[in-house]
């Protein structure tokens, strides 16, 4: 049994901040708050922590008829926003999805704090959305662990194999600090990757598995799935 889990933003592709773009539009046109805190930290968090912390930091109360005014009205105005934003798929990611897809063996997922609906808009922007059959998102978990957990249960559900999770081959690509530690939660091997917002040292200190400039190096990580 073996997977491989993506993270989007930083990893997959570069939206040029269109995220968070459509975030601050929600919350003007939404809930009146002219312009979003940057204390509030948006690297490797999922969308629901990081809007709860927003309105809990501009005095919004936090419930989830708020939480629903913004899911939906973030996911009307991210089209828009991915429209005016110059983005790119990154380098080495077609091509590693290419080949994972032509093995044959390995399911294919993603491990985002994306909502789902956002992270289909987000991909199908880009042409990738049809790669992933299944994966983890950030609609109803703070936190990245728990996302991780429910990608892996949903990747054993999909093999279907009688005691595949004990021998299950999981491997975690992302560019954060936040990647490499959902996934030893759950006992996959974690890829780090600096092309979204932390650079190689800060990655190096969260101990990946295997540390790469860009997924164009994946020889190691392919290698992996022929244990």
């Amino acid at each position: 049994m073996k997977t491989c889990l993506f993270d989007i933003d930083g990893t997959l592709i570069q939206t040029g901040g269109a995220g968070q773009v459509a975030f601050a539009q929600t919350f003007a046109d939404l809930f009146g708050v002219d312009e979003i805190t940057k204390e509030v930290s948006f690297s490797g968090r999922s969308d629901r922590a990081i809007a709860l912390d927003l309105m809990r930091s501009h005095g919004i109360e936090v419930n989830e008829s708020n939480w629903h005014v913004f899911r939906n009205g973030y996911a009307e105005r991210l089209p828009a926003a991915l429209e005016e934003c110059v983005g790119r798929v990154l380098p080495g990611v077609e091509s590693l999805l290419d080949t994972l897809r032509q093995r044959g063996d390995v399911l294919i997922g993603l491990l985002t704090g994306n909502l789902e609906q956002t992270a289909e808009l987000k991909l199908g922007y880009y042409g990738l959305w049809d790669h992933f059959p299944f994966g983890g998102f950030g609609d109803n978990c703070t936190e990245r662990n728990d996302i991780a957990a429910i990608a892996v249960e949903h990747a054993v559900r999909l093999h279907g194999e009688p005691g595949a999770k004990d021998a299950h081959t999981v491997v975690v690509i992302g560019d954060t600090m936040h990647d490499v530690t959902c996934a030893h939660s759950v006992g996959a091997k974690a890829v780090a990757v600096p092309t979204g917002g932390q650079s190689a040292d800060e990655l190096a200190r969260s101990n990946p598995d295997l540390l790469v400039d860009t997924l164009e190096q994946s020889d190691e990580l392919l290698a992996w799935f022929d244990n």
